[in-house]
């Protein structure tokens, strides 16, 4: 097979296969890391502005925040489904079918990012209902979810072309395109909001031009660096769009519209999976805490924004490993592969354990900072006390689950992307409230992470001892 290669593919390929571990992983995370805090702040710049409103827009956006995690879950298939086949196809050295790829599964993004924005506009009253807004908070609800729908074809494509970069090594790229459009859009909160007088609907307004510019920007990275060129002459949708001299012959791994999919879901499940299992969850938190009053509603929401802001950094570092994880799965250098997972394990883990210490020492302060509310604050730092208790064993869970998704074992993988968020939370929410009451709201996440930690230990140990064995399915 003919492969293609430039001199900075080959630089990434010598970097990401020979480097020290330790380097590789902080050189790539450090610009995944900044622009996943910046994405969370920008979620917590709307949560922060529009609380300044009231409390039935800041219950609003978090009830709205469920639909953009639900948009994102796609996205995150499509970016993730296409990076990880990109990062193993650069990793052994076949440019030209990584370069279909990522075509393919931008372009099927941006389509898909349409298709639910037209279908959330035609539900947009019912489906506010459904994701647990009172009668007071859905006017709130609708003008913001109306115009932040508008957002979905940009926000799939832009998440789908930044995991595509950090795949192949070119992380900085993506913290450009998605950095620029976040601050874009923080910047312009408090103008709609405040200056325009647009309350709630100027911070959806903010967020469409946001995802407008990260879009563009992106799509200009890709054409104008060292990344692999989103073409449409490059998307796979059928059997039969090679060129015919047989040079398009790529792998047998790689022949069309189902091929296609198959690499896709087997690569994108768990994050769709994962972030699919977060939507639901969200929801059913909101519904559940509804019963409580909009205070409950706020509070949730807002210690979910913190969770998130902290994650962001674990989960940036875990997004520096998989490209490393990738590209030496690809290449066959598993004792690398496994050295650089346990390293962020040790990292990640100290982290969370400074975060916790710090957010239990400052729990009233932090909440408070959102939204100044009695009520809300007396909730919230229950409910962000009960999680800073488990927030160090997210380090391994996220870990493995970013491990098994690369090297590409689905099952393992959608079982642990499922825990956190589905097989655990979404019974709890049903059961710990009905005997807790307001507590077992408050204390639902915790409970659910320290039965997804136990869950990782033993399908963690599996695959440690195929990778050291190699006895690894390559199919």
């Amino acid at each position: 097979m003919k492969v293609e290669k430039n001199h900075s593919s080959t630089d990434n390929y010598k970097f990401l296969t020979t480097a020290p571990v330790h380097r590789v992983i902080i050189t790539m995370a450090v610009p995944t890391t900044i622009s996943m805090l910046i994405a969370s702040l920008y979620n917590i710049a709307d949560t922060f502005f529009v609380g300044q409103i009231d409390t039935q827009s800041t219950a609003a956006v978090g009830i709205v925040f469920s639909v953009m995690f639900f948009i994102q879950a796609f996205a995150f298939f499509f970016g993730n489904g296409s990076g990880n086949y990109i990062s193993r196809e650069l990793g052994a050295r076949n440019r030209r079918n990584a370069k279909k790829m990522a075509s393919t599964g931008f372009f099927a993004s941006v389509i898909f990012g349409f298709l639910l924005c037209v279908a959330g506009e035609c539900m947009l009253s019912p489906l506010s209902v459904w994701l647990g807004s009172t009668p007071t908070i859905l006017p709130y609800t609708e003008r913001y979810m109306g115009i932040t729908l508008l957002s979905a074809p940009m926000m799939m494509g832009s998440i789908c072309l930044n995991n595509q970069l950090r795949f192949q090594g070119n992380a900085k790229y993506g913290m450009i395109g998605i950095s620029a459009g976040c601050i874009i859009n923080v910047m312009l909160d408090p103008v709609f909001i405040f200056l325009f007088h647009m309350g709630v609907a100027g911070a959806a307004v903010a967020t469409v031009i946001g995802q407008t510019c990260s879009l563009v920007i992106l799509l200009w990275m890709t054409r104008h660096t060292d990344s692999l060129p989103i073409k449409w002459h490059d998307v796979r949708w059928s059997n039969n769009n090679g060129n015919g001299n047989g040079d398009d012959n790529v792998n047998r791994n790689w022949n069309g519209i189902m091929a296609f999919f198959c690499e896709l879901t087997a690569g994108g499940s768990p994050s769709l999976m994962r972030q699919g299992l977060g939507c639901i969850a969200v929801t059913l938190l909101n519904v559940t805490a509804a019963r409580y009053g909009d205070a409950t509603v706020a509070a949730m929401s807002i210690v979910g924004r913190i969770g998130m802001l902290v994650m962001a950094a674990v989960i940036g570092l875990g997004h520096g490993f998989q490209p490393l994880c990738g590209y030496c799965y690809g290449a066959r250098l598993y004792d690398r592969l496994k050295d650089g997972f346990w390293f962020c394990v040790r990292v990640g883990t100290i982290f969370l354990c400074v975060m916790a210490l710090i957010g239990w020492l400052y729990t009233n302060e932090v909440v408070a900072v959102f939204r100044d509310d009695p009520d809300v604050t007396a909730i919230g730092v229950v409910a962000l006390r009960c999680q800073l208790l488990t927030f160090p064993l997210n380090a391994l869970m996220i870990y493995s689950n970013m491990m098994l998704q690369t090297i590409r074992m689905p099952l393992q993988a959608n079982l642990l992307a499922s825990a956190r968020h589905g097989l655990f939370f979404i019974p709890l929410i049903i059961i710990l409230p009905y005997y807790l009451g307001l507590f077992g709201v408050e204390v639902c996440q915790a409970v659910s992470d320290a039965l997804s930690f136990l869950l990782t230990i033993p399908i963690l140990w599996q695959t440690m001892k195929k990778l050291r064995n190699g006895n690894i399915n390559r199919s």
